[in-house]
């Protein structure tokens, strides 16, 4: 699977940054997007500001309305995002006006302004349950300090304001000498979390947790870190199956409750990604399997059996370096996985009746079974797309359906954002051409890219410059 730069040339694709999302300061690309931003933005620039904080990960709530951004030290939070829907009249009428609204910004106890700077509790990944929105909004936050934090939305309980409803206590005359108050002001701004409250925090990973990802039903969570190990958690969330639609859940009601059903450690080094896939009945008696990559350059397939985990497969010898990031294509049937070697690997499911005729071609496959069964199927990279980026590729993610078949959205250390296209081939050797590349998409390493889940005209970034960009794809 070789890249095909004549037929990037001759694509018509077009990748248009359309939206960059920022707090309140002045920017010659930030449209305000209130009266509060129009009176503090000129406050902002009067100030010194320390470095931007990067903004490490950025993901779509499961309909798509809100996007959450989080970034590290000098300012550790969560940002939460929504996209006000407009017609074509409305958007001609409201040209000059963005159409993102900052819904709240969540912070936990003691990341105070005094102590942001020292803080270590930089967020690395963010993750939306997927509960539906109207039952009850559920964040997962990773930290540094090796915690995963759960928020949940009690707006609707609290008269579900937004920062778009805020009111200042007095009156912003910026110019005439209070900047006091406008600071105040400002910090309001950016601390109201605006009826989300932190209602658990979960506990055990050794130091940096990296990433996190729910399971299709919300009753599972994954967490990985440095400490080389994954955990699995069991979870009852309102608007689940072990919750009711109404908020309460298990036999005490209320927020959801957590408990650790799995600790695994076969990983040689930090683990950077994980993420649920279907099993397809081909991986232990679970409905999902968990792939897991690693600084060891392996992804690993754990899968369950009886009630406990197990790692079914070894994926390795594809990459030769760090694996940053893995991605599934809708239903679950192919993976896609960047590495520090600047390649993206593509990789089909096979059933265990086809493993059987894979089996007899090792050279086929550099897949190790450890403590799997022979009943298990089996993961197999089918292509591999070398130099898809001059430098490390942090994240990868694959359309939704909408967006057509087999494309793919790449980030890497190298500032660009790159699409591709598959065009041909067989599901066993597909092949895939460069559809459009963003040049200097971010003025820094780009750290996530994430396709919306159903309109696959847009894409969302996250870069180490602490921008989030928002991209029209267009065909």
């Amino acid at each position: 699977m070789k890249s095909n730069t004549n037929e990037t040339t001759r694509s018509k694709a077009t990748l248009k940054c359309v939206e960059t999302l920022i707090p309140p300061i002045s920017s010659k690309t930030h449209k305000p997007i209130s009266k509060i931003d129009q009176l503090l933005s000129s406050y902002s620039t009067s100030i010194s500001t320390s470095a931007q904080s990067p903004v490490w990960n950025c993901t779509w709530s499961h309909d798509g309305t809100v996007l959450a951004t989080c970034q590290g030290k000098p300012d550790p939070c969560v940002r939460l995002w929504k996209y006000k829907w407009c017609d074509n009249k409305e958007t001609e009428n409201q040209n000059s006006k963005s159409n993102w609204t900052l819904m709240a910004t969540l912070r936990e106890e003691g990341d105070d302004n005094s102590s942001r700077e020292n803080s270590a509790r930089t967020i690395r990944a963010v993750a939306f349950a997927p509960t539906p929105m109207n039952v009850r909004g559920i964040l997962a936050v990773a930290s540094f300090d090796g915690t995963i934090s759960i928020w949940e939305d009690f707006s609707s309980e609290s008269g579900g304001k937004t920062l778009q409803h805020m009111e200042v206590d007095v009156p912003l005359d910026i110019h005439n000498n209070s900047s006091n108050v406008a600071a105040s002001a400002l910090d309001r701004y950016h601390d109201t979390a605006c009826g989300w409250e932190c209602t658990s925090q979960l506990e055990g990973h050794e130091n940096e947790v990296k990433d996190v990802a729910w399971n299709a039903t919300g009753t599972l969570l994954a967490s990985c870190g440095r400490d080389k190990s994954v955990w699995i958690w069991e979870c009852f969330l309102p608007g689940t199956i072990g919750g009711d639609g109404n908020g309460s859940t298990g036999p005490s009601g209320g927020e959801g409750d957590f408990e650790c059903l799995a600790v695994l450690q076969s990983h040689g080094g930090d683990v950077k990604s994980v993420v649920f896939a279907p099993s397809h009945g081909q991986f232990g008696d679970g409905d999902e399997i968990l792939l897991s990559a690693s600084y060891d350059d392996t992804i690993r397939c754990w899968a369950e059996d009886a009630g406990d985990w197990y790692c079914a497969l070894t994926l390795e010898g594809i990459h030769t370096s760090t694996i940053w990031t893995i991605a599934l294509s809708p239903g679950g049937v192919r993976m896609v996985s960047g590495s520090a070697d600047k390649s993206l690997a593509v990789w089909r499911c096979y059933t265990a009746s086809e493993k059987k005729e894979q089996q007899d071609s090792e050279s086929d496959s550099k897949n190790i079974d450890n403590e799997g069964m022979n009943s298990d199927g089996l993961w197999k990279c089918v292509g591999k797309l070398e130099n898809a980026h001059s430098q490390s590729v942090y994240s990868v993610d694959c359309a939704p359906s909408r967006a057509g078949h087999g494309r793919i959205v790449s980030g890497g250390g190298d500032d660009c954002i790159n699409v591709y296209r598959e065009v041909g081939g067989t599901s066993d050797a597909p092949l895939f051409v460069t559809d459009v590349c963003a040049k200097a998409a971010h003025k820094g390493d780009v750290n996530c890219v994430k396709w919306h889940p159903t309109d696959g005209r847009l894409i969302a970034s996250a870069g180490d410059d602490g921008l989030v960009k928002i991209w029209s794809y267009e065909l």
